[in-house]
């Protein structure tokens, strides 16, 4: 292991992990992104009338299904039998959303990259469905927020780290 990451071998090289040997327990990730626009934006988004539909209800599916495909997008992470996804959209002041996407499983392996694609790829559908009308949206904050099980604990992320 180089430099002290698991993803490289003694050589430097790229390769997936061994985990067979590690212990199966029960693991979870809580992630989340924001997406910030203009107050009109975020507020049509939320009462549902944009054009292309329900956003949050495309935002929520697109977040499920991208926690279940993670393996296919990244690399190195193993494909995991999720027991549980959940994505949860809540307005933050009159700008933004806060995308919260929790990921869960009993395996060998966490969760944090599920999370992560989830939050990430709802808020990018947010987006997606908006951006006839406001362009400017950033998606912001895509951070780890919790997780636990697993050999290395429980992590939580402090609030003066939360953006």
């Amino acid at each position: 292991m180089a430099g002290g990451l698991t993803h490289l071998n003694d050589k430097g090289e790229a390769h997936i992990v061994d985990i067979g040997d590690k212990a199966v327990t029960r693991r979870r990730a809580v992630a989340q992104a924001r997406l910030v626009g203009q107050p009109a934006t975020i507020a049509t988004i939320m009462g549902g009338g944009l054009k292309k539909g329900d956003a949050l209800a495309v935002a929520r599916i697109a977040g499920i299904m991208a926690a279940k495909k993670t393996s296919e997008l990244i690399p190195l992470c193993h494909p995991i039998a999720l027991t549980k996804v959940s994505v949860e959209l809540t307005q933050q002041g009159d700008d933004a959303i806060l995308i919260a996407a929790t990921a869960e499983t009993t395996g060998q392996t966490g969760v944090e990259m599920e999370a992560l694609v989830a939050a990430s790829t709802a808020a990018l559908t947010l987006y997606d469905m908006a951006k006839a009308i406001d362009r400017a949206m950033v998606v912001t904050d895509v951070c780890l927020m919790e997780k636990s099980g697993g050999k290395s604990g429980d992590f939580h992320r402090d609030d003066a780290d939360a953006s």
